[in-house]
Order: C-alpha cells, then structure tokens, then sequence
C-alpha cells in the first residue's frame, strides 16, 4: 500500500510539472493576431495549426492524469478504519479533574499556578502595595 502511494505521489508531481512545462511552451490567444501583422512567429515547430492541436491535446491528457492522482490519493488517505460506534454522541465523554480548595485570585487564571503548590490568599493585615499599571502610571510619584 505504501509503495502505491508512493508511486501515485510520483506521477502527480511528474504530470504536474510535465503540464507547466506544455502550458509554457502554448502561444497565446493574441500571438495569432501579432503574426497576421508581419512579426513571422507565426511558423512554429509543428507548424500552423499543428502546434495548438497536438499541445492543447498533450496538456489535456497531463491535466486527466494529475486529477486523477489527486483523487486516487484523497481516496488513499480517506482510507481509515472506523470506530465501532456509529455516532460521536454515543462516545463517552472525557471529564477534567475537579480542582480541590476554594477558588481564589492566582487560581481563577488558567496556568498561573500548579497543582503541587497551592496558591495561598495574602494576609490581609499585611500592607501590600499596589503593582504598578501597565502604562507606567504607577511608578510616577505623588505628591
């Protein structure tokens, strides 16, 4: 299986590089009309008509080929195996560990404390000074 993958992965990219290197090589629509005013592009290695006619066709088949990978290879990676329930509604529900102690200031912010080190109220006779804000206004003294 993997080595079918691989070589489907293979092909994708050579038709995808193969058909860049088609379309570059086309004229454009307007290099008719530039040739009808005496440029003299308009012979070309398979001549007149014969250039649009065999590169819009090899461009084609290269365009067939890539889509065709790209489906086979949706098709490869699509190709799980199913869980035994038909519903995700019938799976049981994971639940988070239930947070032992009271809920106070550091705990209600997600990370700032950890599961080992509770997190502990400041005493409320002790003096605590306010942290300054973030725009600096706290570290201006007052008068």
């Amino acid at each position: 299986m993997n080595v079918l993958l691989n070589v489907v992965v293979a092909v994708q990219i050579l038709a995808a590089l193969v058909m860049i290197g088609l379309v570059l090589i086309q004229h454009g629509k307007g290099a008719d009309m530039g040739a009808s005013f005496g440029s003299g592009a308009s012979g070309s290695l398979f001549g007149a008509t014969g250039s649009a006619n065999f590169l819009s066709r090899s461009t084609a088949v290269c365009a067939a080929l890539f889509f065709a990978c790209t489906l086979a290879l949706a098709y490869f990676s699509n190709d799980r195996a199913r869980p035994s329930t038909g519903s995700v509604l019938d799976r049981p529900v994971l639940s988070a560990p239930a947070a032992s102690g009271p809920v106070t200031g550091a705990a209600q912010i997600p990370g700032a404390g950890t599961a080992s080190a509770p997190v502990v109220a400041p005493a409320a006779s002790a003096a605590v000074a306010p942290a300054p804000t973030a725009s600096g206004a706290g570290a201006v003294p007052a008068k």
